[in-house]
């Protein structure tokens, strides 16, 4: 375990806020074993990348010698969380539940650490609470409280039903983190609300209120909305190689680094050493390319990511790609090539200007990503299959 501000420095990597900072300071500069807690409602059979940016810092937190525990929501999933909704959730009913809650156990291990992992389900202990004991909860937290949280606020403002059941919900996800004597609580951000009533009911059993530690909501494929299934915008961590590793192709150059910062296990230099090539001429496909053999790597082996990065390069998004390609391995001045050299001197355009016009008519491809960037430079070091319409094909190596 290294020292309290090493610590610190790591935790920090990706995260949106913590409360209260010098609280965890403290505590890891006491070198006591931290028990940081993540919960999850199983309302759906499969994780995505999105929930994996919390099971990452978990992971972290456990590299650093930390108790890290899992928190199935298997009581929680029967409410609905109300997070981010402008009416009440359907309830799960408790076979869906279970199903769910029992994927998730066997999916959270291809990133956490078995033997150091605490899996724990909420129905344990609330699933034995009274009606007398559910009351005492509930009479340590204020309607006036409740109505802070926005989408709650929102929902009454608008004269929308908010249903009672619906104000157990933080209720008992802060109880959770009494029963299990939280020192951290790690969230999304629209699980802020959430995350602090966990502090206050904790001070309410007479123990140190837990750190909050909020972590950015991942964007979906689209770049715009939260990765979700119902939006189909995610990336399954389930999803077969090739078609988790032709999702991630398609992430647009800028959000490419957004995945970066939250699923990488990279250090930190060595993105930004990443980001420096592309700004100096490394074409921005490339290091999609290991950002896609890392994550695929990571829940299928390395031997299936290489394998789909093959698939993906010889079939680009369902195009054929001939067998007998002719093969050119051209020299890259300055550590870069421009694509309409290129273009010329892979045979497939005779101009500058024929290249120019055909970039514009969206006829140029590389890797099966179409060029629209005229100015686009390759660097050297990287081996890219081009194609000009339907049927020129070249297979080109800069060095």
């Amino acid at each position: 375990m290294g020292s309290g501000p090493d610590q610190m420095a790591e935790i920090r990597r990706g995260a949106e806020e913590i409360l209260v900072e010098d609280e965890l300071r403290q505590r890891l500069s006491s070198g006591r074993t931290l028990r940081v807690k993540a919960g999850f409602d199983p309302t759906a059979p499969d994780l995505h990348l999105g929930h994996t940016v919390l099971i990452n810092k978990l992971r972290q937190f456990q590299q650093l010698g930390h108790e890290v525990i899992f928190l199935i929501g298997d009581f929680t999933g029967l409410i609905g969380d109300p997070t981010g909704r402008n009416a009440t959730r359907p309830a799960l009913t408790p076979d869906e539940v279970a199903e769910n809650a029992r994927t998730y156990q066997s999916q959270i291990f291809k990133i956490l650490d078995p033997e150091r992992t605490q899996v724990v389900f909420n129905s344990t202990w609330m699933g034995k609470m009274s009606a007398a004991d559910l009351i005492q909860l509930a009479g340590r937290h204020t309607v006036a409280r409740m109505l802070e949280r926005d989408d709650f606020s929102k929902r009454y403002g608008a004269g929308k039903p908010i249903a009672i059941h619906e104000f157990l919900y933080p209720l008992v996800q802060g109880y959770d983190s009494v029963v299990l004597k939280a020192d951290v609580e790690l969230g999304g951000t629209d699980q802020k609300f959430n995350l602090l009533v966990g502090r206050q009911l904790q001070q309410s059993w007479g123990q140190p209120p837990q750190v909050v530690l909020t972590m950015p909501l991942l964007e979906g494929l689209d770049g715009v909305n939260k990765m979700s299934k119902s939006l189909n915008n995610y990336v399954g961590i389930t999803d077969a190689p090739a078609e988790m590793f032709g999702k991630l192709m398609s992430v647009s150059d800028e959000l490419m680094w957004r995945y970066f910062e939250l699923l990488s296990f990279r250090p930190q230099a060595e993105i930004a050493l990443l980001q420096d090539s592309v700004k100096t001429g490394t074409n921005p496909r490339d290091v999609k390319f290991e950002l896609a053999q890392e994550l695929v790597g990571r829940f299928h082996g390395d031997s299936a990511a290489r394998d789909a990065q093959e698939a993906f390069v010889r079939q680009f998004q369902g195009g054929g790609v001939p067998d007998d390609l002719k093969e050119f391995d051209l020299e890259a001045p300055d550590g870069g090539l421009g694509i309409a050299n290129l273009l010329k001197a892979a045979g497939l355009v005779t101009s500058n200007s024929e290249a120019f016009r055909l970039i514009g008519q969206g006829a140029v491809r590389i890797d099966g990503e179409r060029v629209a960037d005229r100015d686009l430079s390759l660097g050297s070091g990287a081996d890219h299959i081009v194609q000009v319409g339907k049927r020129r094909f070249a297979r080109v190596r800069i060095n």
